[in-house]
């Protein structure tokens, strides 16, 4: 492989299809943050109807750990949206597809089942969580 091979855009990634697969997944992710949102602020505005004392009412602790339980979840699908657009960023800068670790093409597979994979397996297995 030569030197300006290395920096080529794996051929699968830099595909239409590719392309089609992350705004279909920016688009679910953008759907969900709005189910979630909307599912959030019902909580909070009926938690405020009840005026619920949390600490003292039997229901009050379920209330509040369906908040924060929404809560995060809304926290990840952002992340998962910000991931996403930083994706779609790379596509338009030809790197989409290359690991940020190792500078190897990210397998088609990786790239169809997590969209916004920014390394390929072996590096994804070596990095802690």
């Amino acid at each position: 492989m030569t030197h300006s091979d290395e920096n080529a855009t794996p051929p699968a990634a830099g595909t239409p299809a590719a392309r089609a697969r992350l705004e279909s997944a920016r688009a679910a992710a953008d759907a969900q943050i709005t189910a979630l949102s909307r599912d959030y602020d019902g909580i909070v505005a009926a938690n405020a109807l009840a005026a619920v004392d949390d600490e003292h009412d039997p229901e009050g602790s379920s209330t509040a750990f369906e908040r924060a339980h929404v809560g995060a979840l809304l926290g990840q699908a952002r992340e998962h949206l910000e991931a996403l657009d930083r994706a779609l960023d790379r596509f338009e800068q030809g790197t989409y597809g290359r690991c940020e670790v190792c500078g190897e093409p990210i397998p088609a597979e990786r790239l169809e089942v997590l969209p916004a994979a920014t390394t390929c397996t072996p590096c994804a297995s070596a990095r802690p969580r």
